[in-house]
């Protein structure tokens, strides 16, 4: 049985569904591992330290998962890290084929590592990092969606409040 899953995204920012994710693969896997990638073309507010750091912050407490980035190809990334498995979520019809898509194009970069798609929580199925950062903009309020030091530093860093 595989032991180790990589959960792999950008995470700019992390999520209350980002958060039920990593939880639902615990439950499946002993050590996962949350890499936040590099991804400059996706211009994202936080850097990937800034990233990195939320997510530790998020996930503290949660005995087998650990935070980490990652550049390059994510099956590098997994094989280095001796993961077999990696974790995507899907919430909507609309995520399934992009995450569809590139499940069989890193199948076909390296057939040892497989992909299981993961949905969250109902109440979270609607949430993405790039709507939070729209309605953060406007002045949302964001309880519920992300954890109470993300909006504040959402808040700090796209409207200069504290």
């Amino acid at each position: 049985m595989c032991q180790v899953a990589i959960y792999p995204g950008t995470f700019d920012p992390v999520t209350n569904g980002h958060i039920d994710l990593i939880c639902r693969a615990h439950e499946i896997f002993h050590d996962v591992i949350v890499a936040v990638a590099h991804n400059p073309h996706k211009k994202p507010v936080f850097s990937v330290a800034e990233r990195v750091a939320m997510l530790k912050k998020a996930t503290a407490g949660m005995d087998g998962v650990r935070v980490t980035q990652f550049d390059g190809l994510v099956v590098d990334f997994a094989r280095k890290m001796k993961a077999r498995v990696l974790v995507r979520g899907v919430r909507m019809l609309s995520d399934f084929e992009y995450e569809f898509q590139m499940a069989l194009t890193n199948r076909k970069l390296a057939g040892d590592i497989e992909t299981i798609f993961l949905m969250p929580h109902e109440s979270y199925s609607y949430l993405s990092a790039r709507l939070i950062k729209e309605v953060s903009v406007l002045g949302a309020d964001l309880t519920n969606l992300v954890p109470d030091f993300v909006a504040e530093a959402l808040r700090k860093k796209l409207l200069g409040k504290k």
